[in-house]
């Protein structure tokens, strides 16, 4: 009788299974951010070669920048307006939607269906709409403002287009968060008094505290990465009113062709969203325990 080989190395075989993933993260991944590091030291030439060496003068640069210093500014106002208009959006139509009613799939379709839509897409359907002279928001509303060259409203209408951009996977969190409260909290609420607001503030709320902090997270991330719709309606205009960090780094290094200080710039960006994204966990942890 043949008797089945037992496997010599047991504790390997199971890492082998992520060999492809690992060097697909590799190549894509781990070596352009590596690459990008080592080109913030240097001067590059218009293809992006390093040519001579700058130590840390491109880091220097950039904080004596008067423009970097602005793009830091418009990205902090950026990223408060869109976790503000995202959050919101997403959560009060999960609200909307938790109590049953005719229509109830189509709304809930609806109100995801932003998740679905390219940013660069639904950002040539509003550059449209938002015309001075031909658009429908200023012709249902009876205005003559032109939002995306005025600089008191391009911020502003971006940050609303990029808000509700992400309200629709923010229903989603929201809406499976919701699903999954205890039901019988409700019903002990009813039973000592409650009325809606009290359970909204220490049923609902407290229940969903995790997936919250998540959305936070993944909305403060995607806010400072925002692009496509700032590139195609404002460009970083009027001025530099819209030139958030990313659109900037863009500007360095395909405008300027300054691609060592555009990577020293997407290194500082990488560490900004890194050290929030600690501070938010250390926070949330700290809660926990508590």
């Amino acid at each position: 009788m043949f008797t089945k080989e037992k496997n010599k190395h047991p504790i390997i075989e199971p890492y082998l299974y992520l060999v492809p993933a690992g060097i697909i993260l590799l190549l894509f991944t781990y070596w352009p951010f590596l690459r990008t590091i080592y080109r913030s030291f240097f001067i590059t030439d218009n293809r992006g070669v390093e040519k001579v060496f700058y130590g840390l003068q491109n880091y220097k640069d950039l904080f004596t920048s008067a423009s970097f210093q602005n793009s830091i500014w418009v990205t902090v106002q950026f990223v408060i307006l869109v976790l503000i208009v995202g959050i919101s959006i997403g959560f009060i139509t999960t609200l909307l939607c938790s109590v049953a009613f005719p229509g109830l799939k189509f709304f809930s379709t609806v109100y995801a269906l932003p998740m679905a839509i390219a940013s660069s897409g639904i950002a040539m359907v509003f550059k449209i709409m938002l015309n001075q002279q031909t658009g429908a928001l200023n012709q249902l509303l009876n205005l003559n403002v032109n939002w995306l060259v005025d600089p008191k409203f391009a911020l502003i209408t971006l940050a609303v287009i990029t808000g509700w951009l992400n309200s629709g996977l923010n229903f989603l969190y929201f809406s499976a968060a919701l699903a999954n409260v205890d039901q019988s909290l409700y019903e002990s609420a009813s039973v000592d008094g409650a009325n809606t607001w009290n359970k909204f503030l220490f049923v609902t709320l407290p229940s969903i505290r995790n997936i919250s902090f998540y959305v936070f997270v993944i909305n403060i991330i995607g806010a400072f990465q925002s692009f496509a719709q700032i590139r195609i309606l404002t460009a970083g205009g009027p001025g530099e009113s819209t030139n958030v960090i990313v659109h900037d780094i863009y500007r360095n290094a395909f405008q300027n062709f300054r691609y060592g200080l555009a990577s020293a710039e997407s290194i500082i960006l990488f560490v900004i969203i890194a050290v929030l994204t600690a501070i938010m966990f250390a926070v949330q942890n700290k809660g926990a325990k508590s």
